[in-house]
C-alpha cells in the first residue's frame, strides 16, 4: 500500500516508536482495526526503530518491569533495565500482537487543518492523505543536540554525539573528553574508562567538586585530565566513575582550535570528544503555532489543531510523558478523544 492508499482513515500515527505503538493498542483495544482504521508510518527504514542506533552496553532507564506496552509483558527479569537489542526485538514484538503494520520509510513533512470539517490534510515526503485525527509520535529525543561551537572544534582522534557511539573500539588511545553528565554521558565514560583516559565534563556542581581539583584558570596539560538537556547523573554513579579513573572537568564552553574551554577560564586539548548533550525532539514537521502553544495547559496529548495529538513528548504532554508509563497515558487519554471525535 502507498501513502495515498490511507486516506480517509479514522487515525494515521507518526512513529512507531514505543509511544506510537502504545497509541495503536489503544485504538485496537477501543475497537478499532489496524490498516482498516488506523496506521502507522515511519520515517526509518524498515524495522530499523531508535533502538537500533544505541550502543549495545547502553541501558533503559526503567526497568523492565516498567517498560512493558499493551499488556506484552518484557521477557527478561522485571528488575533488570534491558539493553538495546532487547528493546529492538520487544518493540518488533508489540507491533506483531496488535497486528499493525507500519509503512516504513516514509516522513511525515507538515499537516494543515482542510476546510471547515474535522478532516486534516498530513503531508509526508511520498505525498498527502487526508485523515481525520493525526498522532505525532515522533519522540521527545530523535535528533542529536549539538552547542553552536561544536563544528569549530578540530581534534586529531575523533568527534562524535552520543548517538553515534556502539563500541570502544571507535575511539583512538588518547584522552577522551566527553561533554555531558547525563545517563549517556557517564554510560559512556564508564565504559570507556577501563581503555582510555577518560575526562568528564559537567556543568551541576556536585558534592564531590573538591575531589575533582577543577584546575585554575589558564591553560592546564592535557595529562592533568583523565535525554533536551541530559539529566544529571546521581552522586552515586559519579563517585563509582571515580573510582574507576574518570577524571571531572568544568562544564564546556567553546572552543579555541584543538582546546575545549571550559566554563572557569581552563582549557584542555583531547584527543577526541564524546558530545553526551542530549537530543531534540521529533516534532519539527509540526506547525509553528502547534509548536509554540506547546507550553499551554492543555490536556494530555492535546494540541492547538483539532484532530492532531502528541504522544510521549512531556513539552505537550505531561512531566514523564517519555518514559513507558507516561507514553502509555498520553495514549489512552488521546484515544479517548480520538473516539469522542466526529
Amino acid at each position: 500500500m502507498t501513502i495515498l492508499g490511507l486516506s480517509h482513515r479514522r487515525a494515521i500515527i507518526v512513529g512507531a516508536g514505543q509511544a506510537g505503538l502504545a497509541v495503536a493498542s489503544a485504538l485496537r483495544t477501543a475497537g478499532l482495526a489496524p490498516q482498516r482504521d488506523f496506521a502507522i508510518i515511519d520515517a526509518n527504514p524498515r524495522g530499523e526503530r531508535s533502538w537500533a542506533s544505541r550502543a549495545d552496553s547502553m541501558q533503559l532507564l526503567t526497568d523492565a518491569q516498567h517498560s512493558a506496552i499493551g499488556g506484552v509483558p518484557l521477557p527478561s527479569d522485571p528488575a533488570r533495565r534491558p539493553y538495546p537489542p532487547e528493546m529492538e526485538r520487544y518493540l518488533t514484538a508489540v507491533e506483531a500482537s496488535i497486528g499493525v503494520a507500519t509503512m516504513w520509510g516514509i516522513r511525515a513533512t507538515g499537516v494543515e487543518h482542510r476546510g471547515t470539517g474535522s478532516t486534516l490534510l498530513l503531508r509526508t515526503a511520498e505525498g498527502a492523505v487526508q485523515t481525520r485525527n493525526v498522532v505525532c509520535a515522533t519522540g521527545f529525543a530523535s535528533r542529536p543536540s549539538l552547542p553552536a561551537w561544536a563544528s569549530g572544534l578540530i581534534v586529531p582522534g575523533v568527534i562524535l554525539h552520543s548517538a553515534d557511539y556502539r563500541l570502544s573500539r571507535q575511539i583512538p588511545q588518547g584522552d577522551v573528553l566527553i561533554i555531558g553528565g547525563g545517563d549517556s554521558g557517564t554510560q559512556v565514560a564508564g565504559e570507556l574508562a577501563h581503555s582510555h583516559v577518560v575526562t568528564l565534563s559537567i556543568r551541576s556542581r556536585h558534592r564531590h567538586r573538591g575531589r575533582t581539583a577543577f584546575p585554575p584558570r589558564g591553560t592546564v596539560r592535557s595529562s592533568w585530565f583523565r535525554r533536551q538537556s541530559p539529566t544529571p547523573a546521581s552522586d552515586e554513579r559519579l563517585d563509582k566513575l571515580l573510582r574507576n579513573g574518570v577524571t571531572f572537568a568544568p562544564g564546556s564552553v567553546g572552543v579555541d582550535g584543538q582546546d575545549v574551554l571550559f566554563e572557569n577560564g581552563s582549557r584542555m586539548k583531547p584527543q577526541s570528544v564524546i558530545f553526551a548533550t542530549g537530543y531534540l525532539p521529533g516534532d519539527q514537521w509540526l506547525p509553528q503555532g502547534v509548536r509554540d502553544g506547546a507550553h499551554r495547559r492543555l490536556r494530555r496529548g492535546m494540541t492547538t489543531m483539532p484532530g492532531l495529538f502528541v504522544a510521549g513528548h512531556p513539552r505537550h504532554g505531561r512531566h514523564g510523558s517519555d518514559t513507558f508509563i507516561g507514553a502509555q497515558r498520553d495514549a489512552s487519554a488521546i484515544v479517548r478523544r480520538i473516539m469522542n471525535r466526529p
